[in-house]
């Protein structure tokens, strides 16, 4: 195994120092346990905002932190969930009387655990709700999962909601739009290469020169299948038909097209897979009027990629077009 770290153990304390320096106009980090929070939270009369989970995915969820996004991020060890005490602290230290909205991927060791933090806040005072983002199309369960996994769309539904939150919308309000986006949102993943855990020291996962795992998790989980190498014509278009399929999508329909590298894939392969993507939406008569493309929530140095649609209408392309001030998306400021 070779990668730029010290110590195993200590690559998310060491990351999370480096990230507090390189953004502190932005965001802080605070310790024991281990929270990264916008630097003027809390924000009086507005929604906090707080997402979280494994590290190994950046920038999600801390480089998604500061104006018009998330007002916490909860970073749990490389691919293991945060424990419910960082969440509580981090409710805590942005939540006023506007209440609180924690995202949450579908992985069971999140549910439970955000689960539990937004209890305890409860019990205090605090007007905590949660929702759960199961975008996936691959499969319905999964090593980490009852129902679908929770990947690319999150980093679309905490930019909406989060700029939600910012124009003064109240909690409930909040919580309906997280709940429509979620329902419009759909995700899949490809492998190339398996990721290096740092305390593992070896790949996660088998794969063949030849061979690539179609549907995979943003930790290595198992796919639909695996499949020999084929052109990037022939994966794009059968990720866009998993995709398309399912929701569905159809003819007419705005979308915004997310195409995302998993952490080893270069943006020369990533800008070729998204020109391919966005000829066969249109083919489809899929309109996309908004585009994000880049290593948006990677898994560690994973070769691949995913494609997210969202449906749009008027309301969410709003939201997402509205300003923003964070160490991994930053515009309109």
């Amino acid at each position: 195994m070779k990668k730029i770290i010290n110590d195993p153990k200590t690559v998310v304390a060491e990351s999370l120092r480096g990230l507090a320096a390189a953004h502190a106009d932005v965001l802080r980090v605070e310790d024991d346990p281990a929270i990264v929070v916008r630097v003027d939270a809390p924000v009086a009369g507005k929604v906090a905002v707080i997402s979280g989970g494994g590290s190994g995915h950046e920038p999600l969820h801390g480089g998604f932190v500061g104006q018009g996004m998330l007002a916490a991020a909860v970073p749990g060890a490389v691919f293991t969930s945060p424990t419910p005490d960082a969440v509580e602290a981090a409710v805590k230290a942005t939540t006023g009387d506007a209440g609180a909205l924690l995202i949450v991927k579908n992985y069971t060791g999140d549910v439970l655990n955000f689960e539990t933090a937004g209890e305890l806040a409860a019990a205090e005072g605090l007007d905590v709700r949660s929702v759960v983002i199961d975008d996936d199309v691959a499969v319905k369960d999964s090593t980490y999962t009852a129902g679908r996994r929770g990947v690319g769309g999150t980093v679309l539904l905490e930019k909406i909601t989060g700029a939600a939150a910012e124009r003064g919308d109240a909690l409930d309000a909040v919580e309906a739009l997280a709940r429509k986006v979620i329902g419009q949102v759909r995700s899949i993943g490809v492998a190339l290469t398996a990721p290096t855990v740092p305390h593992a020291g070896e790949p996660s996962f088998d794969l063949a020169d030849d061979e690539i795992e179609f549907g995979i998790g943003i930790h290595g989980e198992p796919g639909i299948e695996r499949t020999a190498v084929v052109t990037a014509d022939e994966l794009v278009a059968r990720m866009v038909e998993a995709i398309v399929t399912d929701l569905p999508f159809g003819e007419g329909d705005k979308v915004l097209l997310f195409t995302n590298s998993m952490g080893g894939t270069p943006l020369v392969e990533l800008y070729l897979a998204h020109g391919i993507a966005e000829r066969l939406l249109a083919e489809r008569g899929i309109v996309v009027e908004r585009r994000l493309v880049g290593p948006y929530i990677t898994s560690l140095e994973m070769q691949g990629m995913s494609l997210t649609l969202l449906r749009l209408d008027d309301e969410l392309t709003e939201l997402w077009d509205a300003p923003v001030n964070t160490p991994a998306l930053r515009w309109g400021v």
